[in-house]
């Protein structure tokens, strides 16, 4: 499949990402990832890595639609939920160890 990543043209393939993907460990990840395999890479390490560009080069979203197009599973950056509210006297019971009524 051919794509533009950072403005340069790349043909693409399922076994050509799996093959340069062989035996790379993952980084953390903190934001995007894409799973390739059985493993859950950070975008930005998976477009360095069959780009051979620079990072600071694309952005997440070129390789998160390229990695789609091919097949791959991507999943945005997890959703932090807030803690729910509690009132003084629920905060004062959940210090002491006793349920508030």
């Amino acid at each position: 499949m051919r794509c533009v990543i950072a403005r340069f043209p790349f043909d693409l393939t399922k076994t050509g990402v799996l093959e340069t993907m062989k035996g790379v460990k993952p980084e953390a990840v903190t934001g995007e990832s894409v799973t390739i395999g059985r493993r859950q890479y950070p975008v930005k390490q998976v477009g360095q890595l069959i780009t051979g560009q620079d990072r600071r080069d694309f952005s997440a979203g070129e390789v998160v639609r390229a990695m789609t197009l091919l097949g791959f599973i991507c999943r945005a950056i997890p959703a932090t939920t807030p803690a729910p509210a509690l009132s003084p006297l629920q905060r004062a019971s959940a210090m002491l160890g006793t349920s508030a009524a």
